[in-house]
């Protein structure tokens, strides 16, 4: 971490098994709890799971920003392939005037190929995609500036276009780049963004990866079993274990043990943690890791 910063903790909330009210529910518990952002998916059919209800993400975003005040609102990661960047610009300024300057902006290349295929997006290849995104950011901080414009690129033209409204946040809402690849994410990360996350899987690549990313902050992103006492530690594990264990990076124990794991991280300049609890943050569970883990990190 930068000297005398402390960390931050964000609530991953992906809209799958739970209706609309049991999100908003978990949002305002977080953001009473102190958490600083909730960061959404972003899909048109849950990976692994399309067969399930899956709110729209950036709709999703917006009616959380009209029902909070303080928390940060984000998605881990908006999916760069289903949306031209123009309107994308549009839908996150109109977040970020709706939330009063909330929005993260949180942004990938596409990792799913196959969603892509099943609803006829030509999205090309991964390093395609990730050329794409590159000209996209570039769009997107050419709209959040408000003047009239042209644009050409290998994958998009704009001729006179403009940006408005401009988001509240000037110059632009935070950049936030997911991934872990040294050859396609990583230059991007270097190139164009505020924030790169660590998603769990690379996580055991952490110290290698941090160089990469340049000038960019970094946060992690984990599944935690968090345990309220001792005695339910082992039920806890096992639950996180048979939901996130194949998803790597996966922390789990009483309070003091999930706070070390992340202190660690912070040892390393790590600044922001975004947590997916195995309980799918309960209020109770959002509470308890507020109060007993997050000061054992920040301190």
């Amino acid at each position: 971490m930068t000297a005398g910063s402390r960390p931050w903790f964000g609530i991953f909330l992906p809209q799958l098994r739970m209706a609309f009210p049991t999100i908003l529910e978990r949002t305002l518990a977080a953001e009473a709890a102190g958490f600083r952002s909730v960061w959404l998916m972003d899909h048109l059919a849950a990976p692994a799971a399309t067969d399930r209800d899956t709110l729209e993400g950036w709709t999703l975003a917006a009616a959380l920003a009209a029902r909070t005040s303080t928390i940060r609102i984000g998605h881990l990661v908006t999916a760069d392939p289903l949306r031209h960047p123009a309107v994308l610009a549009k839908m996150a300024a109109t977040v970020d005037v709706i939330s009063d300057g909330r929005l993260e902006l949180g942004l990938g290349w596409g990792s799913v190929p196959e969603e892509y295929a099943a609803f006829g997006i030509d999205a090309g290849t991964a390093a395609d995609r990730a050329a794409r995104l590159g000209e996209s950011i570039e769009i997107l901080d050419l709209m959040f500036g408000g003047d009239r414009f042209d644009f050409d690129g290998d994958h998009f033209r704009l001729q006179g276009a403009i940006g408005r409204p401009r988001p509240a946040q000037r110059p632009r809402p935070p950049i936030h780049l997911g991934g872990a690849g040294p050859r396609l994410t990583m230059p991007l990360v270097r190139a164009h963004a505020d924030w790169w996350n660590c998603p769990s899987y690379a996580i055991d690549r952490l110290a290698e990866l941090v160089p990469l990313a340049g000038s960019a902050r970094v946060s992690t992103q984990h599944p935690v079993a968090l345990a309220r006492s001792a005695t339910e530690r082992s039920e806890v594990l096992a639950v996180g274990e048979r939901r996130f264990g194949a998803w790597g990076g996966l922390v789990g124990g009483t309070a003091p043990e999930v706070a070390d794991a992340l202190r660690a991280e912070a040892d390393q300049g790590v600044e922001g943690f975004v947590v997916q609890f195995s309980d799918f943050g309960t209020p109770a569970t959002v509470e308890h890791f507020m109060a007993a883990v997050a000061p054992l990190v920040a301190g």
